[in-house]
């Protein structure tokens, strides 16, 4: 009998979604063809990854390890953060720019 006790599956993909605690939504991306028209097509797959120290922030791009199940949806654990994605801050006066005052407009018409 051949013993594969050491071999796990991995996948590399990107953090879609980070808002759970010590879970990343990781989304894996691969071209096959197609079985009958033979024209390669991305599909895409999410899968549940336990990220226990929370390292992992959305457009990152990760390696993911097969683990045992953790809870109904999550079968995967974070192995390494490949390549950190650009954090764009959406604080303005963070660079000095202070920020403009919405006005409420009314969509009501005045009476004539």
């Amino acid at each position: 009998m051949a013993e594969t006790k050491g071999i796990k599956n991995e996948k590399i993909g990107s953090v879609v979604s980070n808002r759970m605690a010590k879970t990343i939504v990781v989304e894996v991306t691969r071209r096959v063809p197609h079985p009958v028209y033979k024209r390669i097509v991305s599909k895409r797959k999410k899968f549940y990854a336990h990220d226990e120290k929370g390292e992992a922030n959305v457009g990152d791009v990760v390696r993911i390890v097969e683990c045992r199940p953790m809870s109904k949806l999550k079968r995967w654990e974070l192995s390494e953060v490949m390549r950190k994605a650009v954090q764009v801050a959406t604080d303005l006066s963070a660079i000095g720019i202070a920020a403009a005052r919405e006005q409420r407009v009314s969509k009501k018409r005045g009476k004539k």
